[in-house]
């Protein structure tokens, strides 16, 4: 692990919902790997207690943080929540992740290493083949076929726009305008950096490898798959209608400005 990584300005952001099998073990590896992160639980008031074990940690550990809602709102808005809550001190990186362990904490210092040059980092499943572990290969089809499509429409260079383990330079969260964010899941995660990419900020994608969990259940549905199909077409909509604003409605200077 590289001894340079700075980490006493990094917030790691795991949503969660009924993950207590899987919580204490993450942020365990955590701790161990960047000891000097902190550690943001948004947890969805989860009725297997995840978030009273969190807020009883935080209690005890000055970098273990927890918020709690009333009720399950989703992916989307528990990230939004948690980037709202970065900003609102001062932390510089913001990582994302799943609480699941589908994403290695061991990685962390890799994503942090490439922040150092790049505004948006993501640990991508597919920009060096298919590394993914456990999954059913319908399930590997579906979301290989959706950053394929994702990608085709945005025009976004990226392997893998459906992936959630990802570092955040704070500037980058400044500018996305996050009250307006309202996708969750897969579109969740394809707007943002939508949104970063139209704005400019350059974006490099690090190889990890990704394990399924093994403890709880998945949150994919159906539901989820179609805001996704969705959202891309409203993304590439938005864009072209930003390209005809630009070409044929803002004001052109006058060739032979008036002399003062």
């Amino acid at each position: 692990m590289p001894q340079t990584v700075p980490t006493n300005k990094t917030l790691i952001i795991t949503p969660t919902y009924n993950e207590r099998q899987n919580v204490e073990t993450l942020l365990e590896r955590i701790h161990v790997v960047v000891p000097g992160a902190h550690v943001l639980v948004v947890d969805d008031n989860s009725p297997d207690g995840t978030g009273q074990w969190v807020e009883q940690q935080s209690e005890q550990e000055a970098w273990v943080h927890v918020l709690r809602r009333p009720e399950k709102q989703g992916l989307g808005t528990a990230y939004c929540a948690g980037f709202k809550w970065a900003l609102q001190r001062d932390y510089q990186q913001i990582i994302q992740m799943d609480a699941d362990l589908s994403h290695d904490p061991d990685q962390i210092p890799d994503l942090l290493a490439e922040s150092k040059e790049y505004d948006l980092v993501i640990g991508s499943r597919y920009i060096k083949g298919v590394n993914i572990v456990n999954w059913p290969l319908s399930r590997l089809i579906l979301s290989w076929s959706a950053n394929l499509y994702a990608r085709l429409i945005t025009g976004i260079p990226v392997w893998d726009l459906t992936g959630g383990f990802k570092c955040w330079k704070r500037k980058v969260l400044e500018k996305l305008d996050i009250p307006t964010i309202r996708s969750e899941g897969y579109s969740f995660q394809i707007e943002t950096t939508f949104r970063a990419y139209r704005q400019g900020y350059s974006i490099k994608e690090v190889p990890i490898i990704f394990i399924d969990r093994t403890e709880g259940d998945s949150k994919m549905s159906q539901g989820i798959i179609y805001e996704a199909v969705w959202m891309v077409i409203r993304l590439k909509l938005s864009q072209l209608r930003d390209i005809i604003r630009e070409r044929f409605f803002q004001p052109q200077e006058a060739e032979n400005p008036p002399e003062p």
